[in-house]
């Protein structure tokens, strides 16, 4: 029976600031526009957070039955280290996705728009599908994209919406970054696994590229979201603010293409999920004011 702790390292701590910032960045947006709700900001955070840890459970369920955890360097796996049973890692991810869907559906029910219970059913099955099923996306180089759409585009906008109950450019914009960023964690992520991911049959997209090539990825993905700062700052100056956050890119950015590799990429994982964070809250504020 897996322990409080080893259950709270499994759900990948270090992974939340994914589920964080879009919420963050769009709850900025509202603001700006003076059509902050911060219950529904809060019910929205919920979903994110709930998201973002059942499908981390669920990833180490369908790792763990394939056994393509069995080598891995990186954090606790439930299922690869035997600390869990694939059952209550299984009944774990669900639960996540239940709560996550409740507390969606009132959000649909406050704002009346039915049609985003499309957007909550499409997410809870990307959720599963990135390595569950029999033809998992994870598995074909898409985990990025779908890192992209739904804690970037939808995420982002989704929170703006939800609040406002319409949607202004700048949240489509400002999703961008938010976007990237959740994708620097995948892509360090893959690329510690490269080495175990592409023998067990796992083809991420860093398996696809090659290191030097995910290696270059992961450098735009930290610093292309700097870039759309400054440019979103030419209609929301305060937008500038985020780039006050660069120092903090430099170290995981440099660890990425000076050639870390292995248990190295863990301190880089929590080095981008840290500079992800910081740059999100600036950002937020930055378009909020």
């Amino acid at each position: 029976m897996a322990t409080p702790s080893q259950w709270i390292a499994g759900a990948r701590p270090r992974t939340l600031p994914a589920a964080v910032v879009p919420v963050a960045v769009g709850t900025g947006v509202a603001v700006g526009y003076d059509g902050a709700v911060w219950w529904r900001a809060l019910l929205a955070l919920f979903v994110a957070l709930a998201l973002q840890v059942g499908v981390n459970y669920a990833n180490d369920y369908s790792d763990g039955v394939r056994g393509t955890d069995d080598e891995r360097v990186g954090p606790m796996r439930l299922v690869g280290s035997g600390a869990a049973s694939p059952r209550q890692v299984l009944v774990a991810a669900f639960g996540c996705f239940l709560a996550a869907a409740v507390a969606g559906l009132v959000l649909v029910v406050v704002t009346g728009a039915w049609w985003l219970l499309l957007v909550g059913a499409a997410s809870i099955a990307a959720a599963w599908f990135y390595t569950g099923g029999r033809a998992p996306y994870g598995y074909r180089a898409l985990g990025e994209i779908s890192v992209f759409v739904f804690f970037g585009l939808v995420a982002v906008a989704g929170t703006t919406f939800v609040q406002l109950e319409y949607l202004p450019w700048p949240a489509v914009a400002a999703a961008v970054p938010a976007g990237l960023l959740a994708c620097a964690l995948l892509v360090v992520n893959n690329l510690r696994d490269i080495v175990t991911d592409g023998p067990s049959g796992k083809r991420t997209m860093a398996v696809v590229l090659g290191d030097s090539r995910t290696r270059v990825l992961y450098t735009l993905c930290l610093t292309l979201p700097l870039v759309i700062a400054l440019l979103l700052a030419l209609w929301h100056p305060f937008a500038a603010l985020a780039v006050l956050t660069a120092p903090l890119a430099l170290i995981p950015v440099k660890a990425v293409r000076e050639g870390a590799t292995g248990p190295a990429l863990i301190a880089t994982l929590q080095q981008t999920g840290r500079f992800q964070l910081l740059f999100g809250l600036l950002f937020a504020i930055g378009l909020a004011i």
